[in-house]
C-alpha cells in the first residue's frame, strides 16, 4: 500500500496518529478501513468527515494508493520537512512508521542517563 501522509501538528497532549497495514486493510487510530472493494484501475472517494483520508483512494497495478492525515505529537520538531516526497511510504504489511522528525530536546537523554 502506498501512503502519502499529510502531517498536522497535534494540540498539546494529543496522541500521535498510529496506523498499520494488513493486505488491503488500513487501520488508523484503531479503526480498520477495508479498501479491498477499490477495483483495479478504479478509485473511491470517502464520504463525510469521519475518516483519515485526504482525497481519492486509487488502485493501480494491484496497489492501493491513499493519502491520510497524520497528527504528530508533542515530541515532534515543529518544523517538519516540506518536501512531499518525504511523506510518501510503501507499506506491505505491519506498522506504518511515519518519518516525523523528532525535536532534538526529546532525543537527548537526561544528564543522569548519559554514560560517563
Amino acid at each position: 500500500m502506498k501512503l502519502t501522509l499529510s502531517p498536522i501538528a497535534g494540540l498539546p497532549g494529543a496522541s500521535e496518529t498510529t496506523a498499520s497495514v494488513a493486505g488491503d486493510v488500513l487501520t488508523v487510530d484503531g479503526i480498520a478501513y477495508d479498501l479491498s472493494s477499490v477495483p483495479e484501475g478504479g478509485e473511491a472517494t470517502p464520504e463525510g468527515d469521519d475518516h483519515p483520508f485526504v482525497g481519492t483512494i486509487i488502485r493501480t497495478d494491484g496497489e492501493i494508493s491513499a493519502a491520510i492525515r497524520w497528527t504528530y505529537g508533542d515530541d515532534a520538531d515543529p518544523h517538519q520537512p516540506r518536501d512531499p516526497a518525504h511523506w510518501v511510504l510503501t507499506v506491505t504489511d505491519g506498522e506504518v512508521l511515519a518519518p516525523v522528525v523528532r525535536a532534538e530536546s526529546h532525543l537527548l537523554a537526561a544528564p543522569e542517563e548519559q554514560p560517563a
